[in-house]
C-alpha cells in the first residue's frame, strides 16, 4: 500500500474500467488516507473515521467494478451486498449485522489461506512421508526389520532404498494411478433447520461447531488414486500446521482497518414514506444502517468486530430518489459523492478494445481454444458500439452490460459451429454486424426482448 499512490491507483483501475475519472479518484484517496491513518499515533488513529462514498450513476458504469478491483488491489477483504435485501426487524429479511459476518467470514478465508501457503512447502513434505508409509505397510508386515519388498517379484533391499525407489517413483509421477486407501475425519454432521426471524440471527452460538464437539469423532475409510491422495494429505498436514487463534485475530483486524463493503441499491432504500405496500420498512431499513455505519460491534463467530473504520462505498441509480432522501443521519456517514457519466458510443468502442480484459479479447480468446481465429475490424467495433448505444437509448439503459448482449447474439452461429470449425478465420466487420442484428434492432418491440 505503501507504493501505491493515488495516482498509481487511478492508473490501476484505468487498466480495467473506462472513464469515470470522478469516481476512481475519490476511491483512490479515500484508500490512501487508510494507510495514512496507520501511519498516525495510536491516539490520534482511532479518531479519523473513514470517509464512505455514495456513487450516483445508472446501472452498467462501473460503480460495482470499480469497488471490486480497488478491494483485489490491496488484497482488502470485500463484500457486495444489495441493501434491498435488508429489512428492519419485524419484517422478513436479512439482519443488517450478517454483512459483518459475511465480511469477517470472508476475512479468515483470506487469512487461512495466506498461511496455508507459508506452510505448504513443509505440509507437501509431511504428507508425502505418510503417503510412503501407506505405499509400503504389506511390504513392512511381510518381512523382517530393515528389509521390505518394492512389488511383487523385486529383490529384497533395505527398507531406506526401497522408501526412496519409491520416493522417486512417486516424484516421476509412475504411481499417479495406483489406489491407496486413506483414512479420513468425516465432517458429516446430522442436518439441522432452524426456522427463524432475522433477529435470532444474533444468537452466539454455532450450531455446527456444537454438535461436532459434542458427538464422537468419526473416520471413514476412502479409496483414492495417489495424486488425490497428495492433495488430501497435504491439506490435512497444512491445517495442522496452522494456528486458528492467530488467524481469527489477524482476520478480525484486517476486517476492522481494510474491509470494504459496497452496498448496492441504496436508492431503493431512499425513498419517502409511503402510506401502503412494502415502502413502510424504507426507513427502517436506514435505521438499521446507521449504526453499522457509525461505528458500533458485531459478534461474530470468529469474536467481536468494530465496525469503526470499515469503509462503506454504497452505489444507487437514484433514477426516482435521491440522495438527499435518506435520512439525515445516514447522509452524514456519507461525506463524498461523486456521479458517475451515461456511457456513450466512443467509451463502449473503448470498452471492447483497451481494458485487459476487453470483451473482443476474451472472445478471440475463447473461440481461439478452439482453433477458430476471430479477427475484428475497425469498422466493426464503431457499428457494434454504435448498435449497443442506439439500442440504450431506446429501451432500458443498462450501460456496458448492454455490449455482453450483443455479443452473444453477434457470434451465436460462430460459437455453436466452433467445433467444427477448427483452423478456420473468420473476418468480422461492419457488414457482417449489420448482418446480424440490423433486423433486431429496427424492431423495437423484438429489441427490448433480444437485446
Amino acid at each position: 500500500m505503501e507504493q501505491l499512490t493515488p495516482r498509481e491507483i487511478v492508473a490501476e483501475l484505468d487498466r480495467y474500467i473506462i472513464g469515470q475519472k470522478e469516481a476512481k479518484r475519490a476511491v483512490a484517496i479515500a484508500l490512501r488516507n487508510r494507510w495514512r491513518r496507520q501511519k498516525l499515533p495510536p491516539e490520534l488513529r482511532d479518531e479519523v473515521a473513514p470517509k464512505n462514498i455514495i456513487m450516483i450513476g445508472p446501472t452498467g458504469v462501473g460503480k460495482t467494478e470499480i469497488a471490486r478491483r480497488l478491494a483485489k488491489l490491496v488484497e482488502a477483504p470485500f463484500i457486495k451486498v444489495e441493501a434491498s435485501k435488508y429489512t428492519e426487524v419485524g419484517y422478513v429479511g436479512r439482519d443488517v449485522e450478517s454483512m459483518v459476518r459475511d465480511l469477517t467470514e470472508l476475512a479468515v478465508g483470506m487469512v487461512k489461506g495466506e498461511k496455508t501457503r507459508t506452510v505448504q512447502e513443509r505440509a507437501r513434505e509431511v504428507a508425502e512421508e505418510r503417503l510412503l508409509d501407506l505405499l509400503l505397510p504389506a511390504a513392512r508386515a511381510a518381512t523382517p526389520p530393515g528389509f521390505e519388498r518394492v512389488e511383487e517379484g523385486s529383490p529384497v533391499t533395505s527398507a531406506s532404498e526401497t522408501r526412496e525407489k519409491l520416493r522417486k517413483r512417486l516424484h516421476d509421477g509412475k504411481l499417479d494411478d495406483r489406489i491407496v486407501e486413506l483414512e479420513i475425519k468425516d465432517r458429516a454432521i446430522p442436518m439441522v433447520e432452524i426456522f427463524s426471524s432475522s433477529g435470532l440471527e444474533e444468537m452466539d452460538i454455532n450450531i455446527k461447531e456444537m454438535l461436532g464437539n459434542i458427538l464422537p469423532q468419526r473416520t471413514k475409510r476412502r479409496k483414492v488414486k495417489v495424486r488425490e491422495a497428495q492433495r488430501i494429505l497435504a491439506q490435512e498436514e497444512a491445517d495442522k500446521l496452522i494456528d486458528m487463534d492467530e488467524v481469527k485475530s489477524e482476520a478480525i483486524r484486517r476486517a476492522e482497518d481494510s474491509g470494504i463493503i459496497f452496498l448496492d441499491e441504496i436508492d431503493k432504500i431512499a425513498g419517502r414514506e409511503a402510506m401502503h405496500g412494502p415502502d413502510v420498512s424504507r426507513q427502517g431499513v436506514q435505521r438499521d444502517l446507521l449504526p453499522i455505519v457509525e461505528g458500533s460491534t458485531v459478534n461474530t463467530k470468529y469474536g467481536l468486530v468494530r465496525t469503526d473504520h470499515i469503509l462503506f462505498i454504497a452505489a444507487g441509480a437514484f433514477h426516482v430518489s435521491k440522495p438527499s432522501d435518506l435520512i439525515p443521519e445516514l447522509q452524514g456517514r456519507f461525506p463524498l459523492r461523486v456521479e458517475l457519466a451515461s456511457l456513450t458510443q466512443e467509451d463502449f468502442v473503448r470498452i471492447l478494445t483497451e481494458p485487459q480484459n476487453a470483451l473482443i479479447k476474451q472472445y478471440v480468446a475463447l473461440l481461439g481454444t478452439e482453433g477458430v481465429k476471430l479477427d475484428f475490424t475497425e469498422d466493426a467495433v464503431q457499428e457494434i458500439a454504435s448498435i449497443a448505444s442506439v439500442v440504450n437509448q431506446a429501451t432500458e439503459n443498462i450501460g456496458a452490460r448492454r455490449l455482453y448482449t450483443i455479443m452473444e447474439r453477434l457470434l451465436d452461429e460462430i460459437s455453436f459451429e466452433a467445433p467444427s470449425m477448427q483452423g478456420a478465420r473468420v473476418d468480422i466487420n461492419a457488414a457482417y454486424v449489420r448482418e446480424r442484428l440490423q433486423a433486431i434492432v429496427k424492431d423495437e418491440d423484438l429489441s427490448r426482448y433480444i437485446l
